[in-house]
């Protein structure tokens, strides 16, 4: 697959607000003693199981995804509060087969005149979901610089692995691959107080850190028990 026009937009939290959003089996990271909640929103394309062509409608359509960050016997990963997606195919898919807490949306992401500027909206459809909206524009305020080792950059994003938890509440990991990041410096117009609040939780009154980045191409495994 290959994820474009992404923006790493995180806030602070105090460990203790997010605590209860995580899984028995898993536990918090923490940055500096920090927790981090971040806002993704990208362009996902050419999703297609390896070795077959992608399919042109269903395998492009943007996401949109509340995250925080996790670890397992001391492999950090990725926890997904929602995963909103333009695509139902790949809302029914990945509920059933990775048991993430994908939810539909209307989306529509668009780029500006100046090609730099990405209009974002999201507005869920979904019954199973409380209802959300986002909105952001967006763009790369910089060259690329890639996270420095042991930055917070590179603890936001040097991410190799997503958990989720099946029907019988067993931890599960799915590893993803793909070149290190080529993040940019960001500025943003950005409304996610109430994509946030759909999980009972509140942004704190202050500046996003942001991030941004034109592509990634990835590849992903099927889940397996962490």
């Amino acid at each position: 697959m290959r994820w474009t026009d992404l923006l790493f937009a995180h806030w602070p939290l105090p460990p203790d607000a997010l605590a209860p959003h995580i899984p028995p089996g898993l536990a918090l990271d923490t940055f500096d003693g920090q927790a981090w909640i971040g806002v993704v929103p990208f362009r996902m394309s050419d999703v297609s199981p390896r070795g077959l062509p992608a399919l042109p409608v269903i395998g492009t359509f943007p996401e949109l995804n509340v995250r925080t960050y996790v670890s397992h016997e001391g492999r950090p990963g990725v926890w997904f509060l929602s995963l909103d997606a333009a695509s139902r195919a790949t809302v029914i898919g990945a509920r059933r087969w990775f048991h993430l807490p994908y939810v539909h949306a209307a989306m529509t992401m668009d780029l500006d005149t100046d090609g730099r500027t990405v209009a974002y909206r999201s507005m869920r459809r979904d019954p199973s979901a409380p209802p959300a909206t986002f909105a952001a524009r967006y763009r790369p305020t910089g060259p690329v610089e890639p996270a420095s080792p042991g930055s917070l950059e590179e603890w936001l994003t040097a991410r190799w692995r997503l958990y989720a938890v099946d029907g019988a509440g067993r931890i599960e990991r799915g590893e993803i691959r793909h070149r290190p990041w080529p993040l940019q410096p960001a500025e943003a117009d950005i409304d996610a107080r109430e994509l946030v609040a759909a999980h009972g939780l509140t942004l704190p009154d202050v500046p996003p850190h942001l991030r941004f980045s034109r592509r990634v191409d990835v590849r992903a495994w099927w889940p397996r028990p962490a």
